[in-house]
């Protein structure tokens, strides 16, 4: 949803790290070496490479880039979070094989590289527009995917249009997203955004090991928990599940606006796009906004309603497993049904309208399937509970639950249908918000 604030939350450079000289290139050759105080820039001058001290606090320098032009001196990426320098004696070299190495020039120790090693003849690092530091062969045919390394593989708490959120199986890599520790400490935070493959993927986001929020799954417009999402003129969103890879990201429609996916060391993630009448970051829309957006909030068959004063309620045919803990607005526990299934040859599905679909970690689907072969499928395995269109934008494919239902909300207009699996002498009826 919409925010209707100005927010002016962004990594920064401090006063004392300004003084750089910017080279003319946007290349980095081989044997070539950045030392502190020398930058890089990209082509249009929309990000900047170079050494920093964030925030107003701290001494200690990373290499980082940073945007340039608009929106100057918010921090888009780091590369050794983990492991700052005390001094101005960074020094970044690429090597002959193609791996960026940087090191602290006091001490001659290693304080990161790419640690990827390629069969290169003439391997550079660019800076590209969209923040992306990319290590190429300058003598191969370099598409998209033709790289050694690319910074966009390894996001720290930011996420720029291009970037890739998910599993490429060929390579290895997942990338996801976690916050600063805090505005002076750009190592890894306890605040997680991330994609789980278990069943149907989906996107949460952690604190620690503890969910947060469930972003859920693409149902082929959208993510449940946000189906209203409507086309604008500042991003557009994508998913892409192949054999090669799984991955959501958000391309910009209008390349003069600066638009950013951020999660913040307290744990707030939003889109924030770059105003300049007002010089400042726009947060367009964000996580985590109301009550009804904690993760399985209501326990399993319960579902949260946002316009309702008691947020929870069970969904109709169950009712709460423990009436006292609902009274005092402890809802964890959750519901159980009033007729219990045995699996009869009457058992059948309740349609349940308006529903951010519940997790899927313990689901099952077939992009081709129609929904009269799900509910056959469902219907006859006895653990199946419940069953769902799997893309809405085409009314193909089929999503099973096998497992107790989690973490479901009303989302009026907009939500979902769900068939669940019911007792016979409790069928017959709609539910609806």
């Amino acid at each position: 949803m919409a925010a209707f604030s100005i927010f002016f939350f962004c990594f920064t450079i401090s006063s004392h790290s300004l003084y750089t000289f910017a080279m003319t290139s946007d290349t980095i050759f081989m044997n070539q070496t950045i030392t502190d105080g020398q930058t890089i820039v990209s082509a249009q001058e929309t990000f900047e490479l170079g050494f920093f001290s964030p925030g107003n606090a701290s001494e200690n320098r990373y290499l980082g880039i940073w945007y340039k032009r608009l929106a100057t001196g918010t921090v888009a990426w780091v590369a050794n979070r983990e492991n700052p320098i005390r001094n101005k004696s960074g020094e970044l070299t690429l090597q002959t094989d193609g791996v960026l190495v940087l090191r602290d020039s006091a001490t001659n120790s290693i304080i990161w590289s790419t640690n990827t090693k390629g069969k290169t003849r003439n391997p550079v690092a660019r800076l590209l527009d969209d923040g992306n530091l990319m290590v190429i062969d300058d003598e191969k045919d370099n598409g998209p995917e033709n790289y050694i390394w690319q910074s966009f593989d390894h996001p720290g708490e930011t996420k720029l249009p291009g970037m890739k959120l998910g599993w490429n199986f060929e390579s290895g890599i997942v990338t996801n997203f976690t916050s600063w520790k805090s505005d002076d400490d750009p190592s890894q935070g306890p605040f997680m955004v991330y994609m789980n493959f278990n069943g149907l993927p989906q996107i949460y986001q952690n604190n620690g090991d503890v969910i947060q929020y469930r972003l859920g799954s693409w149902n082929g417009q959208a993510f449940t928990a946000r189906p209203a999402a409507r086309p604008n003129s500042i991003y557009r969103l994508e998913y892409v599940s192949n054999e090669r890879e799984i991955y959501t990201k958000f391309d910009s429609i209008n390349d003069s606006i600066l638009s950013r996916l951020t999660v913040t060391p307290s744990g707030i993630t939003g889109r924030y796009t770059w105003v300049n009448r007002t010089q400042g970051w726009f947060l367009f829309s964000a996580f985590n906004t109301d009550t009804c957006e904690r993760y399985a909030l209501c326990g399993v068959y319960g579902a949260c309603d946002s316009t309702q004063s008691t947020s929870c309620g069970c969904l109709e045919g169950f009712t709460p497993k423990s009436q006292a803990q609902w009274d005092i607005s402890d809802w964890t526990s959750g519901c159980q049904r009033e007729v219990a299934l045995d699996c009869g040859v009457r058992e059948g599905f309740r349609k349940y309208r308006f529903m951010k679909l519940p997790d899927t970690r313990q689901s099952w689907y077939d992009t081709n399937m129609t929904l009269e072969q799900c509910n056959a499928k469902c219907r006859n395995e006895c653990n199946c509970t419940a069953y769902a269109t799997l893309n809405i934008k085409y009314g193909s494919g089929c999503l099973l639950w096998y497992e107790e239902l989690i973490d479901m909300r009303v989302i009026p207009r907009d939500g979902q249908e769900i068939y669940i699996r019911m007792a016979a002498s409790e069928l017959g009826k709609v539910f609806c918000f």
